[in-house]
């Protein structure tokens, strides 16, 4: 899919499946993603029959999402148009085994340099 992202990280939040529509159903989460000193606290979805894909998800566990971003115009209530934007989970993976990189100090020792 040209329209294909992943990510990596601890969930930190399940939501309840919401039926939005007769016909419509999404269920949200919450990760958190390891981006230097300030660690991002992203919130993805899935739909209709995927819903029942979080249900073995639990809070604290590593997953890597696999997603499409998807973004729509909306008129609101003033005749404006605004946008949003959804990170659409197609699917989520429980990491094992999963290890935080620690960045690795380079300057420490360089007389065995060859030249």
């Amino acid at each position: 899919m040209a329209n294909s992202y992943e990510a990596t990280g601890k969930v930190i939040a399940v939501f309840d499946t919401q039926q939005v529509k007769d016909t419509f159903k999404k269920r949200e989460f919450v990760i958190e993603i390891e981006d230097g000193q300030y660690p991002q606290q992203i919130k993805f979805q899935v739909t209709q029959d995927k819903c029942s894909t979080l249900d073995s998800v639990k809070v604290d566990s590593t997953v890597k999402v696999l997603f499409n971003l998807r973004g729509k115009p909306f008129k609101n209530r003033d005749g404006q148009t605004v946008w949003f934007n959804n990170m659409e989970a197609w699917r989520v993976e429980t990491v094992t085994g999963a290890a935080t990189a620690k960045p690795t100090d380079h300057t420490d020792n360089f007389d065995d340099v060859p030249f």
